[in-house]
Protein backbone atom coordinates (compact mmCIF):
# COMPACT_ATOMS: atom_id res chain seq x y z
CA UNK A 1 0.00 0.00 0.00
CA UNK A 2 2.98 2.51 1.05
CA UNK A 3 4.18 1.72 -2.99
CA UNK A 4 0.49 2.35 -4.18
CA UNK A 5 0.74 5.56 -1.97
CA UNK A 6 4.05 6.59 -3.87
CA UNK A 7 2.71 6.18 -7.25
CA UNK A 8 -0.53 8.13 -6.35
CA UNK A 9 1.32 10.66 -5.12
CA UNK A 10 3.97 10.79 -8.47
CA UNK A 11 1.12 10.97 -10.82
CA UNK A 12 -0.52 13.72 -8.88
CA UNK A 13 2.64 15.54 -9.38
CA UNK A 14 3.70 14.09 -12.64
CA UNK A 15 -0.01 15.54 -13.68
CA UNK A 16 0.80 18.81 -12.44
CA UNK A 17 4.03 18.95 -14.21
CA UNK A 18 2.32 17.74 -17.83
CA UNK A 19 -1.49 17.26 -17.00
CA UNK A 20 -1.58 13.77 -18.89
CA UNK A 21 -1.78 10.50 -17.90
CA UNK A 22 1.08 8.36 -16.62
CA UNK A 23 -0.38 5.22 -17.94
CA UNK A 24 0.58 6.57 -21.44
CA UNK A 25 -2.14 7.79 -24.77
CA UNK A 26 -3.78 4.93 -25.30
CA UNK A 27 -5.83 4.19 -21.92
CA UNK A 28 -8.84 5.95 -22.40
CA UNK A 29 -10.96 5.41 -19.08
CA UNK A 30 -11.76 7.39 -16.39
CA UNK A 31 -9.58 7.68 -13.69
CA UNK A 32 -12.18 6.80 -10.62
CA UNK A 33 -12.58 3.74 -12.72
CA UNK A 34 -9.94 2.44 -10.65
CA UNK A 35 -8.66 5.39 -8.29
CA UNK A 36 -10.54 6.56 -4.85
CA UNK A 37 -11.41 9.70 -5.43
CA UNK A 38 -10.10 10.35 -1.54
CA UNK A 39 -6.44 9.45 -2.61
CA UNK A 40 -4.49 7.55 -5.43
CA UNK A 41 -5.49 4.47 -3.59
CA UNK A 42 -6.63 1.59 -5.93
CA UNK A 43 -9.85 -0.37 -4.00
CA UNK A 44 -9.57 -3.71 -5.93
CA UNK A 45 -13.42 -4.90 -5.00
CA UNK A 46 -14.49 -1.46 -6.66
CA UNK A 47 -12.12 -1.54 -9.37
CA UNK A 48 -13.81 -1.69 -12.98
CA UNK A 49 -11.17 -2.37 -15.04
CA UNK A 50 -11.97 -4.95 -17.67
CA UNK A 51 -9.33 -7.20 -18.73
CA UNK A 52 -10.88 -8.91 -21.22
CA UNK A 53 -11.38 -6.04 -23.39
CA UNK A 54 -7.34 -6.24 -23.76
CA UNK A 55 -5.70 -8.99 -25.83
CA UNK A 56 -4.78 -10.54 -22.87
CA UNK A 57 -7.79 -12.13 -21.29
CA UNK A 58 -6.96 -12.85 -17.54
CA UNK A 59 -7.60 -17.07 -17.13
CA UNK A 60 -6.71 -19.33 -14.70
CA UNK A 61 -3.57 -18.45 -12.60
CA UNK A 62 -3.23 -15.24 -14.27
CA UNK A 63 -6.74 -13.91 -12.27
CA UNK A 64 -4.34 -14.10 -9.05
CA UNK A 65 -1.51 -12.54 -10.23
CA UNK A 66 -0.44 -8.97 -8.92
CA UNK A 67 -0.63 -6.79 -11.47
CA UNK A 68 2.26 -5.70 -11.05
CA UNK A 69 4.39 -9.33 -11.73
CA UNK A 70 3.59 -8.41 -15.38
CA UNK A 71 3.36 -4.53 -15.49
CA UNK A 72 6.63 -3.17 -14.58
CA UNK A 73 5.79 0.31 -15.58
CA UNK A 74 2.35 2.20 -15.83
CA UNK A 75 1.97 2.41 -19.43
CA UNK A 76 0.06 -1.03 -19.40
CA UNK A 77 -0.05 -1.83 -22.73
CA UNK A 78 3.82 -2.09 -22.85
CA UNK A 79 3.29 -5.44 -21.11
CA UNK A 80 4.26 -8.42 -23.60
CA UNK A 81 1.63 -11.13 -24.16
CA UNK A 82 3.33 -14.32 -24.79
CA UNK A 83 4.36 -17.10 -22.18
CA UNK A 84 8.16 -16.46 -23.13
CA UNK A 85 8.66 -13.18 -21.71
CA UNK A 86 7.18 -14.30 -18.49
CA UNK A 87 8.02 -17.36 -17.86
CA UNK A 88 11.05 -18.67 -17.92
CA UNK A 89 11.98 -21.58 -20.62
CA UNK A 90 13.11 -24.99 -18.61
CA UNK A 91 13.05 -26.83 -21.89
CA UNK A 92 15.62 -24.70 -23.35
CA UNK A 93 13.61 -24.07 -26.58
CA UNK A 94 13.63 -27.70 -27.43
CA UNK A 95 9.69 -27.99 -28.24
CA UNK A 96 9.61 -23.88 -29.27
CA UNK A 97 8.36 -20.86 -27.16
CA UNK A 98 4.50 -21.73 -27.24
CA UNK A 99 3.35 -22.94 -24.28
CA UNK A 100 -0.21 -23.17 -24.34
CA UNK A 101 0.64 -25.79 -27.24
CA UNK A 102 1.25 -28.25 -24.20
CA UNK A 103 0.11 -25.98 -20.81
CA UNK A 104 -2.78 -24.03 -19.92
CA UNK A 105 -3.66 -21.40 -17.44
CA UNK A 106 -4.17 -24.14 -14.46
CA UNK A 107 -1.26 -25.11 -13.53
CA UNK A 108 2.08 -26.84 -15.92
CA UNK A 109 1.29 -30.41 -15.65
CA UNK A 110 0.11 -31.87 -19.08
CA UNK A 111 -2.41 -34.29 -19.39
CA UNK A 112 -2.21 -34.59 -23.57
CA UNK A 113 1.13 -36.37 -24.39
CA UNK A 114 -0.46 -38.79 -26.99
CA UNK A 115 -2.55 -36.33 -28.31
CA UNK A 116 0.55 -33.70 -29.13
CA UNK A 117 2.36 -36.30 -30.13
CA UNK A 118 -0.17 -37.27 -32.85
CA UNK A 119 -0.23 -34.10 -33.92
CA UNK A 120 4.08 -34.03 -34.12
CA UNK A 121 3.25 -37.15 -36.79
CA UNK A 122 4.34 -39.99 -34.04
CA UNK A 123 1.34 -41.33 -32.18
CA UNK A 124 2.33 -43.32 -29.03
CA UNK A 125 0.85 -46.76 -29.75
CA UNK A 126 1.74 -49.85 -29.08
CA UNK A 127 5.03 -49.94 -27.54
CA UNK A 128 5.57 -46.88 -27.28
CA UNK A 129 2.42 -46.03 -25.17
CA UNK A 130 4.00 -47.52 -21.73
CA UNK A 131 7.51 -45.87 -22.59
CA UNK A 132 8.51 -42.82 -19.82
CA UNK A 133 9.21 -39.78 -21.65
CA UNK A 134 13.04 -39.75 -20.78
CA UNK A 135 13.29 -43.39 -22.59
CA UNK A 136 13.27 -41.62 -25.96
CA UNK A 137 14.66 -37.55 -24.81
CA UNK A 138 17.23 -38.88 -23.73
CA UNK A 139 19.70 -35.56 -22.75
CA UNK A 140 21.23 -34.61 -19.39
CA UNK A 141 17.68 -32.75 -18.14
CA UNK A 142 14.18 -34.63 -18.02
CA UNK A 143 12.69 -31.00 -19.22
CA UNK A 144 14.19 -31.20 -21.99
CA UNK A 145 12.86 -32.64 -24.90
CA UNK A 146 15.32 -32.69 -28.08
CA UNK A 147 13.57 -33.03 -30.98
CA UNK A 148 13.63 -36.82 -32.47
CA UNK A 149 12.72 -38.29 -36.23
CA UNK A 150 9.90 -39.64 -36.54
CA UNK A 151 11.22 -42.51 -38.74
CA UNK A 152 11.63 -45.52 -36.36
CA UNK A 153 15.46 -45.93 -38.06
CA UNK A 154 15.68 -42.64 -35.12
CA UNK A 155 15.40 -44.51 -32.13
CA UNK A 156 16.52 -48.06 -33.27
CA UNK A 157 19.25 -47.81 -35.34
CA UNK A 158 21.80 -50.30 -33.09
CA UNK A 159 18.35 -52.77 -32.51
CA UNK A 160 18.58 -52.56 -36.99
CA UNK A 161 22.56 -52.93 -36.93
CA UNK A 162 22.96 -55.47 -33.62
CA UNK A 163 20.14 -58.32 -35.84
CA UNK A 164 21.42 -61.11 -36.23
CA UNK A 165 18.11 -63.49 -37.50
CA UNK A 166 17.97 -62.24 -39.90
CA UNK A 167 21.23 -60.15 -40.24
CA UNK A 168 19.36 -56.62 -41.52
CA UNK A 169 22.34 -54.76 -42.50
CA UNK A 170 23.68 -57.95 -44.24
CA UNK A 171 20.41 -58.78 -45.83
CA UNK A 172 19.83 -55.46 -47.08
CA UNK A 173 16.74 -55.13 -45.19
CA UNK A 174 14.90 -51.45 -45.55
CA UNK A 175 15.42 -49.31 -42.40
CA UNK A 176 11.59 -48.44 -42.52
CA UNK A 177 10.74 -51.13 -39.64
CA UNK A 178 6.64 -50.97 -40.55
CA UNK A 179 7.43 -52.65 -43.44
CA UNK A 180 7.91 -55.93 -41.78
CA UNK A 181 7.03 -54.96 -38.09
CA UNK A 182 3.58 -53.83 -36.39
CA UNK A 183 3.75 -50.74 -34.70
CA UNK A 184 0.89 -51.62 -32.58
CA UNK A 185 2.57 -54.71 -30.84
CA UNK A 186 4.32 -54.83 -27.75
CA UNK A 187 7.48 -56.88 -29.64
CA UNK A 188 9.67 -56.97 -33.02
CA UNK A 189 7.29 -60.26 -34.30
CA UNK A 190 7.71 -60.18 -38.10
CA UNK A 191 4.05 -61.54 -38.68
CA UNK A 192 3.24 -58.68 -40.28
CA UNK A 193 6.14 -58.69 -43.14
CA UNK A 194 4.97 -57.49 -46.57
CA UNK A 195 5.94 -60.59 -48.89
CA UNK A 196 4.06 -59.55 -51.51
CA UNK A 197 7.12 -59.77 -53.98
CA UNK A 198 7.05 -63.32 -53.44
CA UNK A 199 3.31 -64.43 -52.32
CA UNK A 200 3.64 -66.51 -49.35
CA UNK A 201 0.62 -69.04 -49.94
CA UNK A 202 -0.29 -72.52 -49.54
CA UNK A 203 2.75 -74.54 -50.16
CA UNK A 204 4.94 -71.29 -49.47
CA UNK A 205 2.83 -71.12 -46.29
CA UNK A 206 6.04 -71.60 -43.93
CA UNK A 207 6.72 -69.52 -40.73
CA UNK A 208 10.41 -71.16 -40.51
CA UNK A 209 12.44 -68.38 -42.51
CA UNK A 210 15.49 -70.28 -42.69
CA UNK A 211 13.73 -73.26 -45.04
CA UNK A 212 14.00 -71.04 -47.62
CA UNK A 213 16.73 -68.00 -46.32
CA UNK A 214 20.33 -68.60 -45.41
CA UNK A 215 18.94 -66.17 -41.99
CA UNK A 216 22.59 -64.87 -42.41
CA UNK A 217 22.00 -63.56 -45.75
CA UNK A 218 18.49 -62.60 -46.36
CA UNK A 219 18.57 -60.79 -49.85
CA UNK A 220 20.56 -63.62 -51.42
CA UNK A 221 18.14 -65.93 -52.79
CA UNK A 222 16.47 -66.10 -56.24
CA UNK A 223 12.21 -65.66 -56.74
CA UNK A 224 12.71 -68.47 -59.59
CA UNK A 225 11.08 -71.53 -58.84
CA UNK A 226 13.59 -74.22 -59.86
CA UNK A 227 16.21 -72.62 -58.27
CA UNK A 228 15.00 -73.68 -55.00
CA UNK A 229 12.96 -76.57 -56.51
CA UNK A 230 15.71 -78.12 -58.66
CA UNK A 231 15.97 -81.62 -56.69
CA UNK A 232 12.07 -81.89 -56.96
CA UNK A 233 12.52 -81.66 -60.61
CA UNK A 234 15.53 -83.96 -61.10
CA UNK A 235 14.02 -86.92 -58.58
CA UNK A 236 10.45 -86.18 -60.56
CA UNK A 237 9.61 -89.99 -61.79
CA UNK A 238 5.92 -89.29 -63.30
CA UNK A 239 6.34 -87.89 -65.67
CA UNK A 240 10.12 -88.16 -65.75
CA UNK A 241 10.74 -84.38 -66.39
CA UNK A 242 14.62 -84.50 -67.17
CA UNK A 243 13.97 -87.02 -69.80
CA UNK A 244 11.09 -85.56 -70.85
CA UNK A 245 12.66 -82.48 -71.68
CA UNK A 246 9.70 -80.46 -69.23
CA UNK A 247 10.61 -76.74 -68.75
CA UNK A 248 12.10 -76.00 -65.73
CA UNK A 249 9.98 -72.74 -65.26
CA UNK A 250 7.87 -75.07 -62.42
CA UNK A 251 5.01 -72.37 -62.91
CA UNK A 252 3.68 -73.22 -66.05
CA UNK A 253 2.06 -76.56 -64.93
CA UNK A 254 2.47 -76.15 -60.74
CA UNK A 255 0.72 -73.98 -58.51
CA UNK A 256 1.90 -73.24 -55.04
CA UNK A 257 -0.38 -76.30 -54.11
CA UNK A 258 1.27 -78.30 -51.41
CA UNK A 259 2.61 -81.55 -53.03
CA UNK A 260 2.60 -80.04 -56.42
CA UNK A 261 -1.11 -80.95 -57.48
CA UNK A 262 -3.22 -80.95 -59.00
CA UNK A 263 -1.08 -79.83 -62.14
CA UNK A 264 -2.15 -78.30 -64.80
CA UNK A 265 0.18 -78.99 -68.45
CA UNK A 266 -0.32 -76.49 -71.04
CA UNK A 267 -0.86 -79.49 -73.76
CA UNK A 268 -1.39 -77.73 -76.97
CA UNK A 269 1.04 -79.72 -78.30
CA UNK A 270 -1.63 -82.28 -78.38
CA UNK A 271 -4.82 -80.49 -78.20
CA UNK A 272 -7.44 -82.79 -75.68
CA UNK A 273 -10.30 -81.69 -77.47
CA UNK A 274 -13.94 -83.37 -78.04
CA UNK A 275 -12.72 -87.57 -77.71
CA UNK A 276 -9.93 -86.17 -76.46
CA UNK A 277 -11.02 -84.68 -73.68
CA UNK A 278 -10.18 -86.88 -71.21
CA UNK A 279 -9.52 -85.97 -67.26
CA UNK A 280 -8.25 -89.49 -66.36
CA UNK A 281 -4.01 -89.62 -67.86
CA UNK A 282 -4.14 -93.01 -67.21
CA UNK A 283 -6.20 -93.05 -70.27
CA UNK A 284 -3.39 -92.02 -72.85
CA UNK A 285 -0.76 -92.41 -70.29
CA UNK A 286 -0.51 -96.10 -68.94
CA UNK A 287 -0.20 -96.58 -64.90
CA UNK A 288 0.29 -93.07 -64.73
CA UNK A 289 3.64 -92.85 -67.05
CA UNK A 290 3.62 -89.59 -69.02
CA UNK A 291 7.07 -90.71 -70.87
CA UNK A 292 7.57 -91.73 -74.31
CA UNK A 293 3.53 -92.14 -75.05
CA UNK A 294 2.44 -91.54 -79.01
CA UNK A 295 1.60 -88.79 -80.74
CA UNK A 296 0.26 -90.21 -83.65
CA UNK A 297 -3.47 -91.81 -84.13
CA UNK A 298 -2.65 -94.72 -85.14
CA UNK A 299 0.27 -95.89 -82.10
CA UNK A 300 -2.62 -95.00 -80.08
CA UNK A 301 -6.08 -96.58 -82.45
CA UNK A 302 -4.10 -99.49 -83.64
CA UNK A 303 -6.97 -101.87 -82.65
CA UNK A 304 -9.67 -99.46 -83.95
CA UNK A 305 -8.23 -99.08 -87.26
CA UNK A 306 -8.04 -103.14 -87.05
CA UNK A 307 -11.08 -104.31 -85.84
CA UNK A 308 -13.45 -101.85 -88.15
CA UNK A 309 -15.70 -103.56 -90.75
CA UNK A 310 -18.14 -100.79 -92.44
CA UNK A 311 -15.83 -100.06 -94.06
CA UNK A 312 -13.16 -102.77 -93.20
CA UNK A 313 -10.19 -100.11 -93.36
CA UNK A 314 -7.80 -103.42 -93.94
CA UNK A 315 -9.24 -104.64 -96.69
CA UNK A 316 -9.64 -101.57 -98.41
CA UNK A 317 -6.10 -100.28 -97.50
CA UNK A 318 -7.63 -96.80 -95.87
CA UNK A 319 -4.34 -94.84 -94.58
CA UNK A 320 -3.47 -95.34 -91.42
CA UNK A 321 -3.31 -91.80 -91.14
CA UNK A 322 -6.66 -91.35 -88.70
CA UNK A 323 -6.61 -87.37 -89.05
CA UNK A 324 -7.29 -87.56 -92.34
CA UNK A 325 -10.77 -88.41 -92.49
CA UNK A 326 -11.72 -88.51 -89.06
CA UNK A 327 -11.35 -85.59 -86.32
CA UNK A 328 -11.33 -85.99 -82.31
CA UNK A 329 -15.20 -86.33 -82.69
CA UNK A 330 -16.68 -89.14 -79.78
CA UNK A 331 -17.34 -91.90 -81.56
CA UNK A 332 -15.65 -90.91 -84.93
CA UNK A 333 -18.22 -89.09 -86.40
CA UNK A 334 -18.87 -87.38 -88.80
CA UNK A 335 -16.03 -88.74 -90.91
CA UNK A 336 -15.06 -86.72 -93.72
CA UNK A 337 -13.33 -89.19 -96.25
CA UNK A 338 -11.28 -87.82 -98.76
CA UNK A 339 -13.32 -88.99 -101.83
CA UNK A 340 -10.61 -87.67 -104.80
CA UNK A 341 -10.12 -91.24 -106.19
CA UNK A 342 -14.04 -91.13 -107.05
CA UNK A 343 -14.51 -87.29 -106.62
CA UNK A 344 -17.89 -86.30 -105.65
CA UNK A 345 -18.63 -83.91 -108.09
CA UNK A 346 -22.04 -83.38 -110.18
CA UNK A 347 -24.33 -85.32 -110.07
CA UNK A 348 -22.30 -87.64 -107.86
CA UNK A 349 -22.08 -84.63 -105.06
CA UNK A 350 -24.30 -86.98 -102.95
CA UNK A 351 -24.57 -86.41 -99.51
CA UNK A 352 -26.24 -89.71 -98.73
CA UNK A 353 -23.39 -92.32 -98.44
CA UNK A 354 -26.17 -94.64 -98.55
CA UNK A 355 -26.97 -93.89 -102.30
CA UNK A 356 -24.03 -95.49 -103.74
CA UNK A 357 -23.10 -97.72 -100.42
CA UNK A 358 -26.14 -100.13 -99.64
CA UNK A 359 -26.82 -100.11 -96.16
CA UNK A 360 -23.77 -98.68 -95.26
CA UNK A 361 -21.59 -101.02 -96.38
CA UNK A 362 -18.30 -99.07 -97.77
CA UNK A 363 -16.70 -102.80 -98.51
CA UNK A 364 -15.97 -103.61 -102.53
CA UNK A 365 -18.38 -100.87 -104.11
CA UNK A 366 -17.04 -100.46 -107.92
CA UNK A 367 -15.81 -97.26 -108.84
CA UNK A 368 -16.70 -98.48 -112.72
CA UNK A 369 -19.66 -96.25 -113.78
CA UNK A 370 -21.90 -99.14 -115.67
CA UNK A 371 -21.92 -101.21 -112.05
CA UNK A 372 -24.20 -98.63 -110.71
CA UNK A 373 -25.44 -97.44 -113.67
CA UNK A 374 -26.65 -100.74 -115.95
CA UNK A 375 -30.24 -100.21 -115.39
CA UNK A 376 -29.65 -96.62 -116.54
CA UNK A 377 -28.22 -98.30 -119.53
CA UNK A 378 -30.67 -100.85 -119.85
CA UNK A 379 -33.46 -98.13 -120.04
CA UNK A 380 -32.51 -95.58 -122.04
CA UNK A 381 -34.80 -95.18 -125.44
CA UNK A 382 -33.41 -92.00 -127.44
CA UNK A 383 -31.08 -93.65 -128.08
CA UNK A 384 -31.80 -97.14 -127.41
CA UNK A 385 -28.14 -97.68 -126.44
CA UNK A 386 -28.53 -101.59 -125.95
CA UNK A 387 -30.08 -101.23 -129.35
CA UNK A 388 -27.92 -99.25 -130.73
CA UNK A 389 -24.76 -101.67 -129.22
CA UNK A 390 -23.50 -98.15 -127.63
CA UNK A 391 -20.60 -98.99 -125.52
CA UNK A 392 -20.94 -99.85 -121.59
CA UNK A 393 -18.43 -97.29 -120.64
CA UNK A 394 -20.34 -94.60 -119.73
CA UNK A 395 -17.72 -91.52 -119.33
CA UNK A 396 -17.01 -92.01 -123.03
CA UNK A 397 -19.96 -90.31 -123.61
CA UNK A 398 -21.44 -88.69 -120.23
CA UNK A 399 -20.23 -86.59 -117.74
CA UNK A 400 -21.34 -86.84 -114.38
CA UNK A 401 -23.79 -84.11 -114.49
CA UNK A 402 -27.39 -84.93 -113.40
CA UNK A 403 -29.73 -86.16 -116.06
CA UNK A 404 -26.74 -87.60 -118.34
CA UNK A 405 -26.43 -84.56 -120.09
CA UNK A 406 -25.00 -82.89 -122.07
CA UNK A 407 -23.82 -86.49 -123.67
CA UNK A 408 -20.63 -85.97 -126.21
CA UNK A 409 -20.71 -88.95 -128.86
CA UNK A 410 -18.01 -89.16 -131.20
CA UNK A 411 -19.53 -90.43 -133.97
CA UNK A 412 -16.78 -89.93 -136.21
CA UNK A 413 -14.37 -92.32 -134.84
CA UNK A 414 -16.50 -94.58 -133.34
CA UNK A 415 -18.92 -95.68 -136.04
CA UNK A 416 -19.15 -93.29 -139.42
CA UNK A 417 -17.71 -89.81 -140.25
CA UNK A 418 -20.91 -87.21 -140.17
CA UNK A 419 -18.99 -84.14 -139.16
CA UNK A 420 -15.94 -84.87 -141.78
CA UNK A 421 -15.91 -86.26 -145.03
CA UNK A 422 -18.64 -86.29 -148.13
CA UNK A 423 -21.38 -86.80 -145.24
CA UNK A 424 -20.31 -83.40 -143.30
CA UNK A 425 -23.28 -81.08 -143.54
CA UNK A 426 -25.47 -83.45 -145.80
CA UNK A 427 -27.85 -84.20 -143.29
CA UNK A 428 -29.92 -82.46 -141.03
CA UNK A 429 -30.95 -84.60 -138.26
CA UNK A 430 -30.39 -88.41 -136.97
CA UNK A 431 -33.70 -89.73 -138.70
CA UNK A 432 -31.91 -88.68 -141.87
CA UNK A 433 -30.48 -92.37 -141.77
CA UNK A 434 -31.62 -93.66 -138.68
CA UNK A 435 -35.01 -94.61 -139.55
CA UNK A 436 -36.48 -96.52 -136.94
CA UNK A 437 -36.84 -95.03 -133.90
CA UNK A 438 -35.40 -95.86 -130.59
CA UNK A 439 -32.74 -98.22 -132.55
CA UNK A 440 -29.79 -96.04 -133.61
CA UNK A 441 -27.96 -99.81 -134.60
CA UNK A 442 -30.13 -99.75 -137.87
CA UNK A 443 -29.75 -97.24 -140.45
CA UNK A 444 -30.23 -96.23 -143.82
CA UNK A 445 -28.15 -95.00 -146.56
CA UNK A 446 -30.75 -95.78 -149.48
CA UNK A 447 -32.77 -93.14 -148.77
CA UNK A 448 -30.00 -90.61 -149.89
CA UNK A 449 -28.71 -92.86 -152.59
CA UNK A 450 -31.07 -94.23 -154.87
CA UNK A 451 -31.17 -97.47 -156.72
CA UNK A 452 -30.66 -96.76 -159.89
CA UNK A 453 -27.56 -94.09 -159.33
CA UNK A 454 -25.83 -96.89 -157.30
CA UNK A 455 -26.43 -99.79 -160.04
CA UNK A 456 -24.49 -97.73 -162.67
CA UNK A 457 -21.76 -96.93 -160.18
CA UNK A 458 -21.23 -100.52 -159.17
CA UNK A 459 -21.59 -102.11 -162.56
CA UNK A 460 -18.10 -103.31 -162.24
CA UNK A 461 -18.52 -104.82 -158.42
CA UNK A 462 -18.30 -108.27 -158.27
CA UNK A 463 -21.47 -109.42 -156.01
CA UNK A 464 -23.01 -106.19 -155.54
CA UNK A 465 -25.86 -105.96 -153.35
CA UNK A 466 -27.89 -102.56 -152.81
CA UNK A 467 -28.70 -102.96 -149.15
CA UNK A 468 -27.56 -100.96 -146.50
CA UNK A 469 -25.16 -103.07 -144.67
CA UNK A 470 -23.17 -103.57 -147.56
CA UNK A 471 -23.05 -100.04 -148.22
CA UNK A 472 -20.94 -99.66 -145.06
CA UNK A 473 -18.93 -102.68 -145.21
CA UNK A 474 -17.61 -101.19 -148.54
CA UNK A 475 -17.28 -97.57 -147.57
CA UNK A 476 -16.66 -97.90 -143.47
CA UNK A 477 -15.54 -94.28 -144.16
CA UNK A 478 -18.24 -92.91 -146.72
CA UNK A 479 -15.41 -92.22 -149.34
CA UNK A 480 -15.79 -94.23 -152.78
Amino acid sequence: MQRLSFIALFLCFTSFLWGQSPHGSNLKIDCASCHNPGGWEIDFETLKFDHSTTNFELEGTHELVDCKSCHTDLVFDQAPTDCFSCHTDVHAQSVGNDCVRCHTTDNWLVFEIPEIHEQNGFPLIGAHSNLSCVECHTLESSLIFNRLGNECIECHRDDYFATQSPNHAIAGFSTDCIECHDPLGFGWDGAGILHDFFPLTKGHDIQDCSACHDVSNFGNISSDCFACHMEDYAMAQNPNHQSGNFPTDCAQCHTTDIGWMPATINHDFFPLTLGHDIQDCNACHQNGNFNNTPTDCFACHMDDYAGTTNPNHQAAGFPTDCASCHSTNPGWMPAVLNHDFFPLTLGHDIQDCNACHENGNFNNTPTDCFACHMDDYAGTTNPNHQAAGFPTDCASCHTTNPGWMPATFDHDNMYFPIYSGKHDDVWTSCTDCHMVTNNFSIFDCLNCHPAGEMADEHEDVNGYVYESNACFQCHPTGEE
